[in-house]
């Protein structure tokens, strides 16, 4: 039987690994070599939860467990051998990242509620946990990050670490409540994607 923190591991697992991808494939945009896009990948799978360890006072988890580094290292391998297939895909980018942030934000949540901090901390900490580490690559690519774009992506992030709150506190199972949150941030971000909606900008 899978208990809820078996279900929060594989899910940060699964969320490294995808955010591996992401972040090897987005080296294609800038025709990098393939060291370069490896450390792209492994940056942009760790950049975001090791941000929000710093701020809880915690050591990285990947420092401590090599099976971060494992899924990190396939979801490299799966980005370079089979880049031509997936790159082509359209919009793969945005459904890795998608599904990245969907996990991280949810993970981010729990974890900061784990080590004590207040509700609101805890969904800011889920969104820095989702979109930090695309952050950093897109700032290595030399491009502006989604979060400074008028793109629906940290918000998504905080819709679904809203909903998640909501759900625990109406006392739902954890693993339904972050798959329901988790769904809601995908969603969220590629209805906002296929159908172009994007946050006003100010005047």
């Amino acid at each position: 039987m899978i208990t809820d923190a078996n279900y929060f591991y594989l899910s940060d697992l699964l969320g490294t690994l995808f955010f591996a991808i992401s972040g090897t494939l987005s080296a294609k945009r800038k025709d990098i070599d393939i060291f370069g896009a490896a450390f792209l990948g492994f940056v942009t799978a760790i950049g975001g939860g090791s941000m929000r360890d710093v701020f809880l006072n915690l050591r990285p988890v990947w420092v401590n467990d090599s099976n971060y580094l494992i899924a990190i290292f396939l979801g490299i391998l799966i980005a370079i051998v089979f880049n031509r297939q997936l790159y082509g895909y359209y919009r793969t980018l945005t459904l890795f990242d998608a599904i990245g942030i969907s996990f991280f934000t949810i993970l981010g949540v729990q974890k900061s509620l784990n080590y004590e901090s207040n509700v609101y901390a805890a969904i800011i900490f889920g969104m820095f946990t989702a979109v930090c580490g695309g952050m950093i690559r897109d700032i290595l690519l030399n491009e502006t990050p989604l979060i400074f774009k008028k793109e629906v992506y940290a918000t998504a992030c905080l819709a679904g670490g809203l909903i998640y709150i909501l759900l625990v506190h109406l006392d739902l199972d954890l693993s339904w409540a972050a798959i329901i949150a988790a769904s809601v941030v995908f969603l969220i971000r590629m209805t906002a994607v296929k159908y172009r909606l994007y946050l006003p900008r100010l005047d």
